[in-house]
């Protein structure tokens, strides 16, 4: 079984359900178990957030939600579409690595992200930018064993989004490009698996004929087809 933990924002909601709907459509071979790493969730372990979403830190708890064993997934997930099947993702999993993520190492393009919105903000560069939002995390290696929440509210973001704890080890793994395509930054064609609309999603006015927008807005409409609600009358 595939254990995937998504990011959740409650001001995301509706991209995380399109995620959900391209996991489905994607039809993969092997059982899925999503958990969402909800802001009650980090909070309950006294884990708080340093960054533009609610789930800037708890990312790093998945080891330790994982009692430090096996493997598992992490996945923004609420600004993300998925064009392949996650097992593929799954399939490059290892066990020298503490960690495998894609390498991007690039300067945006875009000074400025979630632009037309009251999200919208800076986009700073920084050192291993984006790294962090697909993570195959081998729970059990013994380097991860630090990553408890006290060690993740001590240190903070800048620490931990440039995998610090494993920096000078050679113990961060690679993954194919094509497993986080930052659409806007990058190019992206048919062998994207695993688009990634960092500056916004298609849903934003701003955004809606970025690369796959269409592919969102299906997966949209398949998530949502048949869905009403009426709100009951008084009695």
């Amino acid at each position: 079984m595939i254990r995937l933990y998504i990011g959740w924002d409650h001001r995301e909601a509706v991209g995380a359900h399109v995620f959900l709907q391209s996991l489905i459509d994607q039809r993969s071979k092997v059982p899925v178990s999503v958990t969402f790493l909800t802001p009650e969730v980090a909070k309950g372990l006294g884990i708080g957030t340093d960054g533009t979403n609610a789930f800037s830190l708890s990312r790093f708890l998945v080891p330790y939600l994982e009692g430090f064993n096996g493997f598992a997934i992490f996945l923004d997930g609420a600004d993300m579409l998925l064009r392949a099947d996650l097992n593929e993702l799954w399939e490059h999993r290892n066990g020298w690595e503490a960690i495998q993520v894609v390498p991007h190492d690039y300067r945006t393009k875009h000074p400025r992200k979630y632009i037309g919105t009251e999200l919208e903000a800076d986009n700073l560069d920084y050192p291993a930018k984006n790294q962090s939002s697909v993570i195959v995390w081998n729970c059990g290696h013994y380097m991860n064993r630090c990553l408890t929440p006290d060690y993740i509210q001590k240190h903070g973001g800048q620490h931990l989004h440039r995998f610090e704890w494993l920096r000078d080890k050679g113990r961060i793994g690679e993954l194919p490009e094509n497993w986080n395509v930052l659409i806007g930054e990058q190019e992206s064609g048919l062998d994207t698996k695993l688009a990634h609309f960092t500056l916004g999603l298609p849903s934003f006015r701003h955004y809606q004929d970025c690369d796959h927008a269409n592919e969102w807005r299906a997966a949209y409409v398949a998530a949502t087809k048949g869905m009403q609600y009426t709100i009951p009358s008084e009695r």
